[in-house]
Parts: structure tokens; C-alpha cells; sequence
């Protein structure tokens, strides 16, 4: 177990690293992006890669506090749900009004591979192997397809 301070650091470090990697990459529109900080320009959807002591995810987060603007949110998201595989070459999980771990009602589109930790820096080259491809096939994705969001909002 490592202290809070120690967690802290290799969060840092694990997070530092992974900008330094995705640093030469630059967004579907050609534009510079914080990719460990991604900004969707809509409020309440989020891309968000999370890795702990368990697992890697990265998934489409929809945080606004109406469950039911989250529902038409989602629903659009469903609309494309075709697409949206089609660029990321899998199946994601799919969750309408699920609680985070701070128990906010959030609607989540994600994916995650278990058995990678954060704190193994051993693991830390796979744990980038699984998020660098899928934020920029988000990246790609969002690029073609946020205007439909931006006119819901």
C-alpha cells in the first residue's frame, strides 16, 4: 500500500508521462488538445480515462443533473451507437443512469480492461496502449459528430 502522498506522485507521474506521449498528436480537426484533460466544448459530456490500483477505462461521460436531459443525451448517443463502433472497432458497455463513485446519477459509454495498475509502472506502457488509440478514436468520432450535440444543448 502506498501512502497518499506516494499514490499522489505515480498519479502524477503516470498522467505527466501519458501527456508527454500524446503531445505530438494533435485533434481529428488539426487543432492542439490536453488529451489527459479532453474538452468536449459541451457541458455535462466528458471524455474521461480513469486507471487505478485494479483497471484502465476510458468512456463518454453525460453529467448533467436532469436524469432526463441525460436520457436525450444518451438516446443521441444511441442513435449513433452504429457509428460510433464502427470507429472505435469494438463494443462498449452502455449505462443510463448509473451512480459514480461519488453517488451522482451519471449516464456512462465505456470501456475498460481489468488487471492493469496504476501503480506497477511495469503495467504503465500497456495501460497507454489501451488509452492512446481509443481518445483519439473518440477524438475522431466527436469531430464528426458534435455539432448534433451542440444543437441539443
Amino acid at each position: 500500500m502506498f501512502s497518499k502522498e506516494e499514490a499522489s506522485r505515480f498519479r502524477s507521474e503516470f498522467w505527466t508521462k501519458f501527456g508527454k506521449m500524446m503531445a505530438p498528436y494533435k485533434s481529428q480537426n488539426g487543432t492542439k488538445v490536453n488529451w489527459t484533460n479532453y474538452k468536449t466544448g459541451i457541458k455535462n459530456i466528458y471524455f474521461k480515462m480513469d486507471v487505478d490500483s485494479k483497471k484502465a477505462s476510458i468512456g463518454i461521460y453525460l453529467t448533467h443533473k436532469d436524469p432526463e436531459i441525460q436520457e436525450i443525451y444518451f438516446q443521441q448517443f444511441i442513435d449513433m451507437k452504429d457509428y460510433i463502433h464502427s470507429i472505435l472497432g469494438e463494443e462498449w458497455i452502455w449505462e443510463l443512469n448509473t451512480k459514480n463513485e461519488i453517488g451522482q446519477v451519471v449516464t456512462k459509454i465505456y470501456f475498460e480492461q481489468k488487471g492493469l495498475n496504476m501503480y506497477k509502472e511495469n503495467d504503465w506502457a500497456d495501460i497507454y496502449q489501451f488509452l492512446q488509440p481509443r481518445i483519439l478514436k473518440l477524438d475522431e468520432f466527436w469531430d464528426d459528430t458534435k455539432d448534433v450535440f451542440k444543437n441539443l444543448a
